[in-house]
């Protein structure tokens, strides 16, 4: 990591082949920012599968209720929750959905997203002003582009911890 790196505003990956670093973007989105924080701080992030992972489309993950694969996993419902948290509201933005952007997973409802986020493999403009854009992976994108593939997946990957680099 760089001296000027903004250590409370990066979260810290840990997939099974390396670290994804991920400058958040709390200028932008601060609740959405302030939100990944504290279920990385208090450890809900870990163990969680990525559920849901598209081919040039993106990999989404984030279901603490239903995607720990540590604690009574049932891949069927993994990307059905969220957290035990209220909802976020909306933080739309002129961001586009680049590739490594990260976003935020919601309903129907704009007002939604709670824990869920996709990491963006492509350039998906058509989210634009859709879906709140808070993070960009920095470092570890060829990780990210690893991931395995479905809907769900048949044997899926998990973020095996995510931190805030801050406390490392």
């Amino acid at each position: 990591m760089s001296d000027n790196q903004d250590l409370e505003n990066t979260i810290i990956i840990e997939l099974k082949d390396g670290p994804v670093h991920i400058s958040l973007l709390p200028d932008v989105a601060p609740l959405h920012c302030a939100r990944m924080k504290e279920l990385a701080r208090s450890g809900q992030y870990d163990n969680v599968c990525f559920h849901r992972v598209i081919d040039g489309f993106m990999a989404q993950t984030g279901d603490v209720q239903n995607g720990d694969m540590e604690d009574g996993f049932n891949l069927a419902s993994a990307g059905t929750g969220g957290s035990d948290l209220p909802n976020v509201a909306a933080e739309f933005s002129k961001l586009p959905h680049d590739r490594g952007t990260i976003g935020a997973a919601r309903s129907a409802s704009p007002d939604s997203a709670n824990s869920q986020f996709f990491i963006n493999f492509g350039d998906n403009n058509f989210l634009n002003g859709q879906y709140t854009v808070y993070g960009r992976v920095t470092s570890g994108m060829e990780l990210v582009d690893a991931i395995v593939r479905g809907e769900p997946p048949h044997a899926p990957d998990r973020m095996i911890s995510v931190k805030v680099a801050a406390d490392l």
